[in-house]
């Protein structure tokens, strides 16, 4: 969540890929949004660090075939309502889900800024928690644009609808607005946020083939990749730009569950002739710092890192023991039990439960 200004530098890598080979890489790298869209970012230059390529789609993604579902989808609205960011925030809860997340969650928070529909996911392991995520995350958005939220739209779901974000939305002057019961087009702007969200965290998790447990990190590479490339149609612009004031670049982006490796932080004393860095799996991109995400094969440990090298090309070696089917994954109740290899998180990452699974590729990654 957090939007440092100034750039890191990573070690490069050299990407010798035939053009069509660099198309697909690019789909992929994007959460496997549409082959238009990515012409369009490319033709309006809305972001740096896209290739000038014309995008084509010559064969099926097999990925896509799976992982995103076709359901009728609201109207929407050709026009805005709000005239700055924070004025009205959209927000809903998805889950149960039916695996327990890496960080021991099984609900997301999804927040939508209505004028530019920046969003932010923060994960839940109880519905209880949905308040407290809320009021932290006012607090800091708040303090990061020097303005109030005016609004907030929710169903009425007893998460939202109780005692406590009464008596903060009296105490902070915030006007609570409820969408009908059982008319969920009412908060239709953060319904097809989660629709969004969940189908290509579905796609990402078909394609690699990791556990389900690591739901958590797709949906919140999803959400970063979204506030970067999605144009806002009305005023032509990403998310990120309207709600940031620049272009985002999106030069760092890496294929979500590749291959990759990073350097081995010093922790342990190592050998003349032991390997200097551990293979691991990509997985997005930290929302508190300027690093990359990864699982650490060697350490079983999700780590951050600045110092990682992504191998694109080939597809995670995953037993065919460990992978669950995925295509019910937004759409089941908890289990009772947990997961049997549960990934550790470093103990050099701060990280809060409630907020984030945390999450960054090789070369220059620049101010998210």
């Amino acid at each position: 969540m957090l939007d440092l200004e100034h750039s890191i530098t990573i070690s490069n890598t050299k990407c010798l890929i035939a053009k069509k080979d660099n198309i697909w890489l690019w789909h992929r790298r994007v959460a496997h949004i549409h082959m238009d869209h990515l012409n369009k970012l490319s033709r309006k230059e809305v972001v740096v660090g896209l290739p000038k390529l014309k995008f084509s789609k010559d064969k099926l993604c097999d990925a896509c075939q799976k992982g995103k579902q076709v359901k009728a989808s609201f109207k929407r609205k050709n026009q805005i309502s709000t005239s700055r960011p924070l004025q009205l925030i959209h927000m809903d809860l998805f889950g149960p889900l039916r695996t327990m997340s890496q960080g021991g969650n099984y609900y997301g928070l999804v927040m939508v800024d209505d004028y530019s529909r920046f969003t932010w996911v923060m994960f839940l392991a109880n519905k209880s928690e949905a308040f407290n995520a809320f009021k932290k995350f006012a607090k800091l958005v708040q303090n990061e644009k020097n303005t109030n939220i005016t609004s907030i739209r929710s169903d009425h779901g007893g998460e939202f609808q109780n005692i406590l974000f009464q008596k903060f939305c009296e105490e902070h002057g915030i006007n609570h607005n409820f969408s009908a019961p059982r008319t969920p087009q009412q908060n239709g702007v953060v319904e097809m946020k989660n629709r969004s969200l969940e189908e290509l965290a579905r796609t990402m998790l078909n394609e690699t083939k990791l556990p389900k447990y690591f739901w958590a990190d797709a949906i919140n590479a999803a959400c970063h990749v979204l506030n970067k490339v999605l144009i806002r149609p009305i005023l032509k612009r990403t998310p990120y730009e309207i709600y940031n004031g620049r272009k985002p670049n999106i030069s760092y982006f890496r294929v979500f569950g590749c291959k990759c490796f990073v350097l081995n932080n010093g922790k342990e004393q190592l050998g003349k002739f032991d390997a200097k860095a551990n293979e691991a799996i990509f997985l997005g991109y930290s929302t508190n710092s300027k690093a990359y995400r990864v699982y650490n094969k060697r350490t079983i440990i999700v780590e951050e890192s600045v110092h990682v090298v992504s191998d694109e090309t080939n597809k995670q070696e995953t037993k065919q023991t460990e992978i669950e089917d995925i295509t019910d994954l937004f759409d089941q109740p908890p289990l009772e039990s947990e997961p049997s290899e549960m990934p550790k998180m470093s103990e050099s990452i701060e990280t809060t439960k409630n907020t984030s699974e945390q999450s960054a590729s090789s070369k220059v990654l620049p101010s998210h």
